[in-house]
């Protein structure tokens, strides 16, 4: 299964002779799965189908599934009434409007009351039912798309960021060895310019020197920088869920680069490191869509 993003709408419709069922999906990103229906009680009954079918689709997200239905065109409310149910109080009405002597007013439109309907037999639910259900089906299949395209594209961009990352921890790596050099030189001086008012032990400071170069060293960063770049490469070149791994891969590459930060005084590292974090940021948010 290709890289799906958690946004997308899909929608489907189903009909026979009496009724139209539509159904629409819309879904964003979420840590985890979580589903609302919107749709009238009739169609209950099959809600823990309609999310197990979902969630035979998609792992994580929130969905909103809106379930519609009308009367198809050959049809209208009034097939819907129960004559005998009229005739019924018609013949009342007649009766009771004889005995008090009060005369009662008819209209077409009080039929249409929910008592007047026929009711509806086994045959008819099931039909009814059978229509969402098969509406949800296409729903979820032109929603899968759309989180498929959506997904490419986000992948897209994420490589896009990347590669401006990509670009500023060259200029790191560039200035890794020449760096420990610049502090080196620097330390030498002030050494220097010291030894003229005291006497410096020349062994030990240097040894002091090595000591400190040690804990300025960001080769190990870069290194695993390099590791976890190379991991996420593959990441967007697979399939499947990715989101969460993609999301912790961001939070290594972000420690390693505040470490780097830390560690370096040269004013051109910083500038790239700021830049570097800057392109995580902006991968991490795009990575909050995918599944």
């Amino acid at each position: 299964m290709a890289i799906q993003s958690m946004t997308g709408f899909g929608s489907g419709e189903a009909a026979n002779d009496e009724y139209t069922v539509s159904v629409e999906i819309k879904s964003v990103n979420n840590r985890f799965k979580d589903v609302r229906f919107k749709m009238s009680s009739l169609f209950s009954s099959v809600e823990l189908d309609l999310k197990k079918a979902l969630g035979d689709y998609f792992k994580r997200g929130s969905f909103d599934v809106y379930v519609n239905y009308k009367r198809t065109e050959s049809t209208s409310r009034f097939d819907d009434i129960d004559e005998t149910k009229v005739k019924i109080y018609l013949d009342k009405a007649v009766k009771m409007a004889k005995t008090s002597g009060v005369d009662i007013q008819v209209s077409a439109t009080d039929f249409l009351r929910s008592e007047f309907y026929k009711d509806i037999d086994d045959a008819r639910t099931e039909s009814t039912l059978s229509l969402v259900l098969e509406a949800f089906k296409g729903a979820l299949d032109t929603l899968k798309e759309s989180r498929l395209q959506e997904g490419a594209k986000l992948v897209e961009v994420i490589k896009s960021h990347k590669e401006n990352y990509f670009s500023h921890y060259q200029i790191v790596t560039g200035l890794a060895d020449s760096f420990q050099a610049h502090v080196q030189d620097k330390l030498k001086k002030r050494i220097a310019d010291t030894a003229k008012e005291i006497s410096i032990d020349e062994p030990r400071f240097m040894q002091e020197v090595i000591f400190y170069l040690e804990k300025l060293d960001v080769h190990e960063e870069i290194n695993r920088i390099q590791s976890h770049l190379q991991k996420l490469d593959g990441l967007l070149s697979s399939d499947g869920e990715i989101g969460r791994q993609v999301d912790f891969l961001i939070q290594e590459l972000n420690r390693e680069t505040n470490t780097i930060g830390s560690k370096s005084g040269m004013q051109d590292i910083s500038d790239a490191v700021v830049q570097m974090k800057v392109q995580l940021e902006k991968i991490r948010e795009q990575a909050l869509n995918l599944e």
